[in-house]
């Protein structure tokens, strides 16, 4: 099919099956749809978006059809994002699973692996977790100490993660274990699925000063993991002891995923009409330079981002250009966060309004995924070349 009969179509079945209730831009926590065993639908309107999406394989609109997807390819995807822009709907289903382990299951996972995981995120049926950061192991990942030992027919996993989002509602966590206590920290790492629901699995949430918080402490005492979660099917990704491999993979999605988020007000509205609508609107001119140079940066990051999945999709990857990407993204949001800050004075200080909750919230941008410092460390060293 052409590109504009491709249009043609998808429009015309999105004007049709899209609920007007899901056409208000919402990407919200509440507007999101996560998905998992334990999801409760908000409204009657969401069920019914998801599951359209589901039968369309639009849920993960580039993953192959026998995995879920609907297999569109690069300039498909394109037109599909800026159609679901045109119409200001929500994106059916979003999660870690479509986001991050997805894309590494597709580059490292056996086809057994691909076909008894990846169905299941595209219906919105498992939700994930990812275990990476430890009390003791952030920004220095590969000193990472929750051990996996071998114990014949099953992984025995102990340890701690810390700041794992959304681990108290998640059914599965990817994570990262030590494999192999005596390698060097790089090489004696194991990246493990491990099912939630298993003894010894436990989770506490950890409050922000916003007020809520995605985040959690998660412990593995003593949990027994298959080394087959169904015949042929290994509870590993990539081989024994490879894992940094597969974690390296997966962080420049999630560092594109953290840097997308700083290409739109979460609303989907711009920067100037969300201003518009405050007490001080865009009547001051400091205020006013401001947005307009955030809606610039905020253009110039989208259409960078654009061109970096088009050299990805050639086959040039990202790799650690993803942290100039993250960088950008997660600076920029907290930026944007201000100036509604700024606009709303002391109005938006009230606690029951969005704005502050947002704004504080924001913070954690800049330490998720990595810290804006360790990502201009890596784009010194890395991207530019400079000297340590």
């Amino acid at each position: 099919m052409d590109l504009d009969a491709f249009r043609a179509e998808l429009r015309a079945w999105l004007d049709e099956n899209c609920p007007a209730e899901m056409r208000d831009g919402g990407n919200s926590e509440n507007a999101i749809c996560w998905g998992g065993q334990r999801w409760t639908f908000t409204s009657e309107a969401q069920r019914v978006w998801m599951e359209r999406c589901v039968a369309k394989g639009y849920t993960v609109p580039t993953w192959p059809r026998a995995y879920g997807g609907a297999g569109l390819n690069r300039d498909q995807e394109k037109i599909f994002h800026q159609e679901i822009r045109r119409i200001n709907a929500r994106y059916p289903l979003q999660s870690f699973g479509i986001w991050m382990l997805g894309p590494a299951l597709l580059h490292f996972g056996t086809e057994e692996q691909n076909r008894h995981f990846l169905p299941p995120i595209a219906r919105g049926e498992i939700r994930w977790a990812q275990g990476y950061s430890e009390p003791g192991a952030g920004s220095d990942l590969a000193s990472l100490q929750t051990r996996c030992e071998d114990k014949g027919d099953h992984w025995s996993v102990k340890g701690q993660k810390v700041w794992t989002s959304y681990a108290d509602q998640a059914d599965w966590i990817f994570a990262l274990v030590r494999s192999d206590k005596d390698a060097a920290k790089h090489k004696g790492i194991s990246f493990l699925l491990v099912d939630m629901s298993a003894p010894g699995v436990s989770t506490s949430p950890i409050r922000l000063i916003s007020g809520a918080s995605p985040f959690c402490e998660t412990f593995f005492d003593d949990v027994s993991v298959p080394k087959e979660h169904a015949p042929g099917v290994s509870s590993v990704v990539g081989e024994i002891n490879r894992g940094w491999d597969v974690a390296k993979y997966l962080l420049t999605h999630e560092r594109e995923m953290i840097a997308a988020a700083g290409g739109s007000m979460g609303s989907g509205r711009a920067l100037g009409a969300v201003l518009g609508d405050s007490e001080t609107g865009l009547s001051d001119p400091v205020l006013r330079a401001d947005a307009m140079r955030a809606e610039v940066d905020t253009l110039a990051l989208e259409l960078t981002l654009e061109r970096y999945k088009d050299q990805a999709e050639a086959g040039q990857g990202v790799g650690d250009a993803s942290a100039m990407l993250k960088y950008m993204g997660t600076e920029l949001n907290k930026r944007r966060l201000e100036l509604v800050m700024d606009a709303g004075g002391s109005d938006a200080l009230d606690w029951d309004d969005t704005r502050a909750p947002n704004w504080l919230r924001s913070r954690a941008n800049s330490i998720e995924g990595g810290t804006s410092e360790v990502m201009l460390s890596i784009i010194a060293k890395r991207v530019l070349g400079l000297p340590g």
